[in-house]
This record gives C-alpha cells, sequence and structure tokens, in this order.
C-alpha cells in the first residue's frame, strides 16, 4: 500500500520512523456531470473573477477572507515557520481506557508501518504494551496543513490511528431528543429486549452495499443495450400509528422465522415467553357489534334467497297443484258429511217430538 505521510512516533525519548498508510477505501459509484442536449462533459475552470480570465494552479494561492471581505494572503512559507512540533511527529500525550474516547470524535482511519528494519524493534515494544495494557494512545499529529488529535491501538498485529476530531468540534445533541415526557412500560421493554436477543449478533464480513450492486447491474444493462426494469417498491409503513406492542410482537416472531428457529409461529402470534404480554386492549365495543350485525344480516340474506327459490320452484311443480286439488276436494267431502249429519240430527229431533205429543193423547 502506499504511504501518504512519512514521520515517527514520538513514545518519550523513543522514536519510532513510520509511514501512515490508509486504512479504508472508498467503494461509492461516482457520476460525471454531463450536458443532456449532446452528452458533453461539464468542467469547472478556475476562473479570476476581476479578469474573468481562467487561472493556472501554479497562479493560485491561499487567502483568509476577513469580515469585512478582505483578502489577506497566506504563503507556505508563512505556514512553515510555525512553531509545529507535530509536523512530521505523532507525539503520544497519553494512554487512557478506549471507552473513554467519544466514538462521536472518530474520523479517518490508518495503518501505521515501520519505516525500516531500525524501526521494527522499538514498534514492537509499542504493539505489545499497548495490548498488554488493555489501553489506546492519545496523540498529536499535523496532517494536510494542520494538526490534528490521534488514537492509537492494535489492529491484529498492527497498530492503527483513527484521526479524531477536536472536543470543541462535537456538538451538543440540543433540541434533537423527542420533547416531552415520554414513558415507555415495562411489557415494551421486555419485547424490546427480545427483539434484541432473536436478531442477535452479525458476521460483520457478511454485510455489503446492496444500493452500490443495483447501481452496478444498472449500468451494465444499460450499457449492453438492455431494457432496465423498474424495481418494486414495498410499502414502508412511513408515517402510520401502529400499536407499538403488536409491532414489536410480530418483529420478533418475523425475526425467529427468518432465522428458521422452531417453534416460530406466524406473525402476530405469541409463544411461550411472552405469556404475560397482551397487545393493548380496544375500549369501545363496536367490533362486537359489527361481528353481530354481519351474521344477522347474512341470516336473513340467506332466508330470502331460500324464500324466492321456494317462491320459483312452486309455479313449476305438477305434483304441487295436484295436491292443492285433492285437500279441496277432500275438504268439501267433508263439509257435505258435516252438512248431512246436521240434517240428519234435526230430523230425529222432529220425530221424537211427535210421538211425545201422540202418546200423551
Amino acid at each position: 500500500m502506499r504511504s501518504i505521510w512519512n514521520g515517527a512516533i514520538s513514545f518519550g525519548l523513543v522514536s519510532i520512523p513510520i509511514k501512515l498508510v490508509n486504512a479504508t477505501e472508498n467503494h461509492s459509484i461516482h457520476f460525471r456531470q454531463i450536458h443532456l442536449a449532446d452528452g458533453g462533459r461539464i468542467r469547472y475552470r478556475k476562473v479570476c473573477e476581476l479578469d474573468e480570465e481562467e487561472v493556472a494552479g501554479g497562479e493560485i494561492g491561499k487567502a483568509y477572507e476577513d469580515a469585512d471581505g478582505t483578502m489577506i494572503p497566506i504563503t507556505d512559507e508563512d505556514l512553515a515557520q510555525l512553531p509545529l512540533p507535530t509536523a512530521k511527529t505523532i507525539e503520544i500525550v497519553a494512554f487512557v481506557p478506549a471507552d473513554q474516547i467519544d466514538p462521536l470524535q472518530m474520523d479517518a482511519a490508518y495503518y501505521l508501518s515501520a519505516n525500516g528494519v531500525p524501526a521494527a524493534k522499538p514498534y514492537t515494544l509499542l504493539r505489545e504494551a499497548l495490548k498488554r495494557s488493555n489501553k489506546v494512545a492519545v496523540a498529536k499529529y499535523a496532517l494536510r496543513g494542520r494538526e490534528r488529535l490521534g488514537m492509537l491501538r492494535v489492529v491484529d498485529d498492527v497498530i492503527a490511528m483513527h484521526g479524531l476530531l477536536w472536543p470543541d468540534e462535537i456538538r451538543a445533541p440540543e433540541g434533537v431528543a423527542p420533547e416531552g415526557d415520554v414513558t415507555v412500560r415495562d411489557a415494551e421493554l421486555d419485547l424490546a429486549d427480545a427483539l434484541m436477543d432473536t436478531l442477535g449478533e452479525v458476521d460483520m464480513d457478511s454485510l455489503h452495499d446492496d444500493y452500490r450492486e443495483a447501481v452496478e447491474e444498472l449500468i451494465a444493462a444499460k450499457a449492453s443495450g438492455e431494457t432496465v426494469r423498474p424495481a418494486e417498491s414495498g410499502d414502508a409503513g412511513g408515517g402510520k400509528v401502529i400499536d407499538l406492542i403488536a409491532a414489536l410482537e410480530n418483529s420478533v416472531q418475523a425475526a425467529k422465522k427468518s432465522r428458521g428457529e422452531e417453534g416460530a409461529g406466524a406473525e402476530g402470534e405469541g409463544d411461550g415467553e411472552m405469556a404475560d404480554v397482551h397487545p393493548i386492549k380496544r375500549t369501545s365495543g363496536k367490533p362486537a357489534g359489527k361481528s353481530s350485525t354481519r351474521s344477522t344480516k347474512k341470516s336473513t340474506a340467506a332466508a330470502k334467497k331460500s324464500t324466492a327459490a321456494a317462491g320459483k320452484s312452486t309455479p313449476k311443480s305438477t305434483g304441487a297443484k295436484k295436491s292443492t286439488s285433492t285437500t279441496k276436494k277432500s275438504t268439501a267431502k267433508k263439509t257435505a258429511t258435516k252438512k248431512q249429519t246436521s240434517s240428519s240430527g234435526g230430523s230425529g229431533t222432529k220425530k221424537t217430538a211427535s210421538s211425545r205429543k201422540r202418546t200423551s193423547a
């Protein structure tokens, strides 16, 4: 790897010649600006505001703009004369526990390589001392025209240095936290813990940039003249008011299902570990009423259909007509019999009365 800076680590009276190498690389895809009309490249040229002419790099210097707009020229010679002891030295100022370094301060990362055979012994000494102490070294160094703060730690068998922001460059998180008092229930915390346990750990090497891969596929497709189909966008569910308990329960079940854990049910179903946790109860009784109403409506509709079917089938049924006619005839016969019986009863009564008269005479 190509070094970007050569100097030495100042470790008390020990000086360790080192080379500074970038520990990270950027894999982002960069685009060029073009003229849409003809596809020509858009380039930026450095032009002087006074004569509106393009200026070459060798004719460009530095200046500080004062509050009133005045330009104060600053040359490289001016900067070189400043008393900067860290111009070519990484000066260790303290050794502290790693947890004393706020991750917000971390910036670029570098590897420190021993520069030459004589540097191997003191380099190894510092590396092993850092390992045994479980501490990190806080140091000052100068890079690209300014003094910076750094943290030295051991990565495998190499000393790595993280550039740090100065403490006064870290902004206080004022106005960022949610406003007002927000109460989190124990049940919600339990479910959050369960979700964290279910997701578990991850192999960092398995993580990759899906978006970059999609852009690379898009570029390859367009370069070969293929038609690019837009990807289906899933519903992110942003802005929806959700039941937090139900969302956490579903998240736990989905995480278990994705990991293929045994006993993982469908989303929304509970398991033995969450028996004491229940979704928020609804205070309105409308759902039950709606269910009853729907059931009644379905029964009524079924009854109407049955009646309509019976009405349609009656005219077509010859047997029904015959049965009705037979019933009418039977009813008529019974009526006639009753009349005959009543008539017989009346004549019998008259005969009895007549015989009574004759006997009395």
